[in-house]
């Protein structure tokens, strides 16, 4: 056992009763700090020491607390039950959570409960709801297996990994195939059924002799239950695990270090984005990518997979990449757009009878989040479009409300000028210290269009030579972000007001 300086973390939780009473800044720092020694250990090829600090993470009251709370506070799915029936969503309950999983025989493994959710094609993506200990241990172990393949996943892999984003990506493809860059051909590659086929055997080989080897192997094995029925799984990840998303990445990684190079490598999970300079490389990497997924069980999907000219375009995560005229241009894919503007008729269509401010509150949060997600490439005048359908989406809205009344009484009742627009919309709200209070629709045509800094070569979180790098990087974001609601700010203060 390696001598270390974080013994006193390790053992069970005794004394917690009051949520609010952790040290959550002490407590993050404790896993930050284990996690990026793991990640030097493993750069420095130190697999002993490795193992060891893994051990230390497994047993660390640290990580445990900070698993609960990533799963009962800041998982999406933190509402929804596996096939336990059970959530933790006071403080009571999580507390109870603690004490239960230091108690807890994590090799007491259970099926996951199978869900549906709509994709955006019309069909329906399965996904495996693990029951809350499964999460929580998934989540212990997560901490204790990622940094050290942080230390060794490729550089332009950038899907469920910290630190890195969807913007990542997008902007590796703008350097790949900018003004000037002899890269003219795109393998648009995507994997059928990544997450279900994943070979077992083969994510078991990648992960090799690690403390907790075992459990993973369990969990892989643990099958679903369906209508009452269970389903053993001899295949795949489960689509909705904690850990799933890390195990899938293990399995992909190494795709760039085959192609030695000979190509521009992007990856998003399981979506693929190569470049070349002619299609006969295409062609020839095309069989060299059938060979890398066939030996994890894993195989192209024929449909969907393509061989394009730039100068034709591509669509990636939720982007469209296409050169006009030698200019490489990155705008949001058409048919995401029409998607979203759709969904927005559609839930004002079934919300007739919503206060205006309701409505407000329920668009503004989704139309921002869109916004931010194509805010870093050629976005201006597909936010006018938004806008523009949004706002008719709005106005009939408004006079299926009120039939009976003039189309100037819905334009007052309704629309003012703030920020320098006419017609725009708003709702007077009564706030609970029973001030009035006047909210305004987002109009994402104010949203300004920034380049996205992309993450530098093989960065990570974990590396401890890179906290200046995170530090800058975080600040850096931080004054951009005041910065945009400060513009904001100021066109409501020069033209704002009520007509």
């Amino acid at each position: 056992m390696v001598k270390d300086r974080v013994q006193k973390d390790i053992g069970p939780i005794e004394q917690l009763q009051d949520w609010y009473a952790i040290d959550w800044q002490t407590t993050e720092q404790r896993v930050k700090n284990l996690r990026q020694r793991i990640f030097r250990a493993t750069e420095n090829a130190q697999w002993n020491k490795v193992r060891s600090l893994m051990k230390l993470m497994l047993r660390s009251r640290s990580n445990l607390l900070v698993s609960v709370r990533r799963v009962t506070q800041e998982n999406q799915g933190k509402k929804t039950p596996g096939i336990d029936k059970q959530v933790a969503l006071t403080t009571k309950a999580r507390v109870k959570l603690v004490k239960q999983m230091s108690q807890y025989s994590a090799w007491k493994v259970q099926p996951a409960q199978r869900v549906y959710i709509p994709k955006a094609n019309g069909k329906q993506r399965p996904l495996g709801i693990v029951t809350i200990k499964n999460r929580v241990a998934q989540a212990v172990m997560k901490n204790a297996l990622e940094p050290s393949w942080e230390a060794r996943f490729e550089a332009n892999s950038y899907g469920f990994r910290p630190g890195r984003s969807c913007q990542d990506a997008i902007e590796q493809c703008f350097c790949r195939l900018h003004r000037g860059c002899r890269d003219k051909w795109v393998l648009d590659a995507d994997v059928e059924a990544a997450f279900d086929n994943i070979c077992h055997d083969f994510i078991m080989q990648r992960l090799g002799k690690i403390p907790g080897r075992a459990l993973i192997k369990e969990w892989l094995k643990a099958g679903y239950v369906e209508a009452e029925i269970f389903h053993a799984t001899s295949s795949g990840v489960q689509q909705g695990g904690v850990i799933s998303p890390l195990l899938a990445n293990v399995a992909l990684d190494g795709l760039d270090t085959l192609l030695k190079g000979r190509s521009g490598f992007i990856r998003y999970a399981d979506d693929l984005v190569i470049t070349a300079e002619s299609r006969e490389q295409i062609e020839a990497i095309k069989s060299v990518v059938e060979t890398f997924l066939a030996e994890r069980g894993l195989a192209l999907n024929a449909k969907k997979t393509r061989i394009v000219s730039i100068d034709d375009g591509f669509n990636f995560l939720g982007f469209n990449v296409r050169r006009y005229k030698g200019k490489c241009l990155i705008k949001p894919q058409k048919e995401k757009v029409l998607a979203f503007v759709k969904e927005i008729r559609t839930w004002l269509k079934h919300n007739r009878q919503i206060e205006a401010a309701g409505v407000i509150r329920y668009l503004n949060p989704r139309l921002t989040g869109w916004a931010n997600y194509y805010r870093h490439v050629v976005s201006k005048e597909v936010f006018s479009y938004v806008d523009a359908q949004v706002w008719k989406a709005l106005w009939k809205w408004c006079l299926r409300r009120h039939p009976t009344k003039s189309k100037y009484w819905v334009r007052k009742k309704y629309f003012s000028i703030a920020g320098g627009k006419c017609w725009r919309f708003f709702a007077n709200s009564r706030m609970t210290n029973g001030k009035l209070q006047v909210l305004y629709l987002t109009m994402i045509g104010e949203i300004p269009i920034e380049r996205h800094r992309k993450i530098r070569g093989n960065a990570s979180p974990d590396n401890p030579a890179l906290q200046e790098y995170w530090h800058r990087r975080q600040q850096a974001a931080s004054i951009r972000k005041q910065r945009r609601k400060q513009q904001v700010a100021e066109r409501f203060s020069e033209a704002g007001g009520l007509s």
